[in-house]
């Protein structure tokens, strides 16, 4: 029978940093030509939006869609998974607490594979529920981070952050754009990140804007960066207004992009020198949510967590 799995249930089976090498390994197979993936599509309902996505990993064995539905600035969300082998429904996942820990885990995955040597600091935009696991998971790929700065503009959001996580109020954004590495996560319409805040040798991670009317970088991070990596091409196009605008503006082309499972796999180089600046522009995907969505299930299993249902 499928099992049933609560937010409650997820949390208490996998952390952010429990999920870096799950994410890891699905960019692995992602490489080797074991995933088929369908980027999200929205479309509108009354008061909000309805948004599917999908992937199949024949790696794992398991095909599975994402769907939620955003009405009156409320969200659900759900993983589905199926056997490749037999077509049986294997799970059904509350997925708020699964997709928090796989967008964190990729970072963290960038961080392994992009930051510069030794990075120490870690500036954090934005200080809600996905900064958490962005913040968690980045210490975890990323052991040599000490500093770790956050800039809200909500300023006692900001302070209690800092208080729960040990970090450090930033006393100006451009202090927290003055990282090692920066992760943007904020649900900002506008740039939060300017590039002349960045020294040389910086990594982003911009996680925040999916929607090509959406943006957090300004067009200097991409015209100062060396390198510009994303989590899926066919996504990008459709929903980064990061990207899409300065490739239409003529400061990047999509030719330049590259994807992230191709330097994980080695396919591609990554940073080229200790003052490259990178960006990964990561959208989220549903390989990652197949694969951590696996996981957990192996794991309920393992533990006795969740509930069967008859169907």
């Amino acid at each position: 029978m499928p099992l049933w799995l609560s937010e409650e249930d997820v949390g208490s089976l996998i952390t952010p940093d429990e999920a870096v090498p799950v994410i890891e390994e699905s960019f692995l197979r992602m490489a080797a030509g074991q995933v088929e993936l369908m980027p999200r599509r929205r479309f509108a309902v009354d008061g909000g939006a309805f948004a599917v996505m999908a992937a199949a990993d024949r790696g794992l064995g398991t095909a599975g869609l994402k769907s939620y539905l955003a009405v009156e600035g409320r969200v659900q969300f759900v993983v589905c998974l199926f056997d490749l082998a037999d077509g049986t429904l294997t799970a059904m996942i509350a997925a708020d607490r699964l997709g928090q820990a796989r967008t964190g885990a990729a970072s963290g995955v960038a961080a392994k594979h992009l930051a510069r040597p030794g990075a120490a600091s870690l500036g954090l935009f934005g200080a809600g529920w996905q900064a958490e696991s962005q913040l968690a998971a980045i210490r975890a790929a990323a052991p040599s981070i000490g500093r770790v700065v956050v800039s809200s503009r909500r300023a006692e959001r900001a302070a209690a952050f800092a208080e729960r996580h040990g970090a450090e109020v930033a006393e100006t954004p451009a202090d927290a754009g003055a990282c090692d590495i920066v992760v943007t996560a904020t649900s900002s319409k506008d740039p939060v990140l300017r590039g002349d805040w960045l020294q040389e040798g910086a990594l982003v991670c911009a996680i925040g804007a999916n929607d090509p009317r959406r943006r957090e970088l300004d067009s200097q991070v991409i015209v100062r960066a060396t390198l510009v990596c994303c989590d899926s091409l066919e996504g990008a196009k459709l929903e980064s207004g990061d990207l899409i605008e300065p490739v239409a503006a003529g400061q990047l082309d999509w030719l330049e992009v590259c994807e992230l499972h191709q330097i994980v796999a080695g396919e591609l180089p990554g940073r080229q020198g200790h003052t490259d600046i990178v960006v990964f522009k990561s959208n989220g995907i549903a390989p990652w949510d197949v694969a951590i969505g696996h996981e957990v299930v192996r794991r309920a299993r393992e533990r006795g967590v969740g509930t069967e249902v008859p169907v």
